[in-house]
């Protein structure tokens, strides 16, 4: 049977065109009995475009369970939330939310050891390694939420501690106050450009569970270039890298911060280079040679 050229396999009360476009044929349950081949072979194909399966009656199963629900609005107000206070952070500078009475010394280190806390569980939970020893904790679909909580809860910790200088090194007046900030709301806009141009972006680390698991979510093995992209290869990372050297206030702390923070970004480049190879191979090879790593080398894009 074929609709206009599609081959149509019919179950229950859904067709299937093509194992791609569902097409209600009834608003009520189907009333003769559905095999229970025809039933999986239905949920396998539509698990991988609407998410949820079928009963044997045509109605749809919930999707996700209620743990499901509540690890997901956690982590989106974790995420949220975190995000927020480090972007007002990197805008504004220390926000001196609790001030502990430290000395310049002691506090610069409490500073240096909340960085460096936040940088050893990011870089740490997102190495395969650990994901295959934590597989023995979690179920893998919730391994990029519960990265996004960690992350969330020391990001928050590291704004609600961090100590403020009283050395300023450097205050940028006037014009150049304003240019700052002018390079600051640029590289926001070029941020969300990048974001726009990868297409699907899972923030959080959510999929897995909205889809129901990795194993849905294939790994793509073909590399495209658009938007930044085509100037630099990490575009993100260097949006990132001006936002946080847009401070006008140069305090001793905020210094600290910006080192700190770009080596750790320039660090985490190198090292998601060899990721990227492994992924994409000679494609990813020749675009290393024709597009900067992170420093755009002419105002024509390369490709």
């Amino acid at each position: 049977m074929s609709v206009r050229g599609w081959d149509q396999v019919a179950v229950g009360n859904y067709s299937l065109i093509n194992e791609k476009y569902w097409v209600p044929l009834l608003d009520k349950p189907a009333v003769a009995p559905v095999s229970e081949k025809s039933l999986t072979l239905l949920n396998k194909c539509r698990s991988l475009h609407m998410g949820s399966p079928l009963t044997k009656g045509g109605q749809r199963k919930s999707a996700l369970a209620p743990r499901d629900y509540a690890i997901i609005t956690l982590t989106r107000f974790l995420g949220s939330m975190s995000l927020l206070a480090m972007m007002v952070f990197v805008f504004k500078g220390s926000l001196n939310l609790v001030n502990l009475g430290l000395g310049e010394f002691v506090g610069l280190t409490l500073n240096a050891s909340l960085s460096m806390a936040f940088f050893i569980q990011h870089s740490g939970m997102i190495r395969r390694s650990f994901r295959q020893w934590s597989a023995q904790l979690i179920e893998e679909k919730y391994h990029g939420a519960v990265f996004t909580i960690a992350s969330a809860l020391l990001l928050l910790l590291l704004v609600l501690l961090w100590q403020k200088s009283n050395h300023t090194l450097y205050a940028a007046e006037g014009a150049i106050r304003w240019l700052f900030r002018a390079v600051f709301v640029l590289s926001v806009i070029g941020f969300y450009w990048g974001i726009r141009s990868l297409g699907r972006f899972d923030a959080y680390g959510l999929l897995p569970i909205l889809k129901g698991g990795p194993g849905s979510i294939p790994a793509s093995s073909h590399l495209t270039v658009s938007g930044p992209y085509r100037w630099v290869r990490h575009p993100l990372y260097l949006f990132c890298i001006l936002m946080i050297w847009s401070c006008p206030d140069l305090t001793a702390d905020r210094v600290l911060f910006n080192l700190l923070w770009s080596g750790w970004i320039f660090i985490g480049t190198v090292l998601e280079e060899r990721d990227l190879v492994a992924q994409f191979g000679d494609d990813y090879r020749d675009y290393q040679t024709s597009v900067p790593m992170l420093i755009p080398s002419t105002l024509r894009p390369a490709r």
